[in-house]
């Protein structure tokens, strides 16, 4: 399976197929210095079960290691993959922040 990256400027994302075959991961900026925020995947119905969410992950999740940035993780699937699987996401996950108590 072929996936190509688009850039879009502030963003971009990760594309496998075309027309009603086309899946995608989105992410953008995260406003985290060297952070992309992964937002949204998308695989058409008839496609689902096949693992192609996950390749966009894994070839996105490469795109930002080498770029040497972290990914946070904002798509329900992403955030349970990373979750599922630290051993393969935990050197790209951002930190995440932690709450700030009451005075």
């Amino acid at each position: 399976m072929e996936i190509r990256h688009e850039d879009l400027g502030r963003g971009g994302l990760f594309v496998a197929g075309e027309g009603e075959d086309r899946a995608e991961l989105t992410y953008a900026p995260a406003g985290i210095q060297n952070s992309l925020i992964f937002d949204h995947t998308y695989v058409p119905e008839h496609m689902r079960g096949q693992g192609i969410a996950e390749k966009l992950v894994d070839h996105a999740v490469g795109y930002a290691r080498e770029k040497g940035m972290t990914v946070v993780p904002a798509c329900s699937y992403v955030r349970s993959l990373f979750q599922r699987h630290p051993e393969r996401y935990g050197d790209v996950a951002a930190a995440e922040e932690k709450p700030i108590g009451r005075i």
